[in-house]
């Protein structure tokens, strides 16, 4: 498998593809204007939210990890969440998602986060067999309250 780094502006017509396919398999539509917002942010250095793509031997784009840290009560270091991650349906099963994910935790060790952390659905069963390997389930069950802010929506 190939290369992951960091996005880059030149990455846009790459990602957003990728990142409009996440959108539909989580049955989410965000505003145009959201879109562009979250990948101006992604590729910014001023930002808090980070970005990588990850390319096959040819340089196509197959798919993305997005991650930001934040304090906690329970360490004295940020802890580090794993917002999005998608691998194109063609290539998984490659390693894919396994590699974005490794690439995020060696990122959150070299930046001082005791611990990585996500969320999916549990109907995602072949994300999950993934996560299984990789990470544990720690039983927690998600809750959200949508406090309709401009921007559209997601979860």
């Amino acid at each position: 498998m190939s290369a992951i780094a960091p996005l880059a502006p030149q990455d846009h017509d790459e990602w957003m593809p990728l990142w409009r396919a996440y959108l539909e398999f989580y049955e989410t539509e965000l505003t145009d204007a959201q879109n562009e917002l979250t990948f101006a942010r992604l590729v910014s250095a001023d930002d808090a939210v980070h970005g990588a793509l990850i390319r096959d031997d040819a340089g196509a784009a197959l798919g993305f990890v997005h991650w930001l840290t934040h304090p906690s009560t329970w360490s004295d270091g940020p802890y580090c969440y794993l917002e999005d991650l998608f691998v194109h349906p063609d290539a998984r099963g490659t390693g894919a998602g396994e590699s974005l994910i490794a690439h995020v935790r060696e990122w959150a060790r070299q930046n001082g986060s005791p611990k990585v952390y996500w969320l999916t659905q549990r109907t995602n069963a072949r994300a999950r067999r993934l996560y299984d390997r990789v990470a544990v389930d720690t039983g927690f069950v998600h809750y959200e309250i949508d406090l309709e802010v401009s921007g559209g929506s997601a979860s």
